[in-house]
């Protein structure tokens, strides 16, 4: 047997006190990647305009929320409402997106509507951000109440007016739209306007 030149070191003889210090660190690391999990993996097609469905076996994610978004309406610092929203899987990724009817906070009047597209910002639920003006308030639209979102498609009766000496309280044109997510678009088309018997 050949002896060593090296002296004797302590932490080569375990003792107790090393084995509850090495259990400790253990428990601690196994503790802390608990808490540490990383996300569900997503990734996405790059240039094809489709998006790229939901993980099977992931929940998909909560409906984004539009009361913290800053829209891009002009309200001359009354703020703006937000007077209808509807939730749905417009885009075909398995996870909800929300489109918020929206005007300024104006004390009385018929102010126009913006409607928006909104989705979460990241694949893990980050705060709402807008995709997408389906109307913007220049073109002087008010959204009428049978606003929804069904089946992938956007529904919407919009009041407008037929020129400038119409006033603002009484809109006389009606157009019954909606839209559906398409090669990457918003497409708008028309819907038959609904007749009286």
């Amino acid at each position: 047997m050949q002896l060593s030149d090296v002296p004797d070191l302590a932490h080569t003889r375990p003792r107790a006190v090393h084995w509850l210090a090495t259990a400790t660190a253990m428990a601690a690391v196994v503790a802390l990647a608990g808490l540490l999990q990383p996300g569900a993996a997503t990734a996405s097609q790059t240039g094809s305009g489709s998006p790229k469905a939901a993980d099977p076996g992931r929940a998909p994610l909560p409906a984004p929320d539009p009361s913290g978004v800053d829209f891009p309406l002009e309200c001359g610092g009354v703020g703006t409402t937000v007077t209808k929203k509807a939730s749905g899987d417009i885009d075909g990724d398995d996870n909800p997106e929300t489109v918020a009817v929206v005007r300024c906070a104006a004390g009385s009047g018929t102010p126009p509507n913006g409607v928006y597209v909104l989705t979460r910002a990241g694949s893990e639920g980050g705060r709402a951000r807008i995709v997408a003006t389906l109307v913007d308030p220049a073109d002087k639209l008010t959204v009428g109440p049978d606003f929804a979102v069904r089946d992938g498609e956007i529904l919407a009766t919009l009041f407008g007016y037929s020129g400038p000496t119409v006033p603002s309280c009484c809109p006389d044109e009606e157009q019954r739209v909606s839209w559906r997510w398409q090669n990457g678009a918003f497409v708008r088309g028309e819907r038959p306007v609904a007749r009286s018997v």
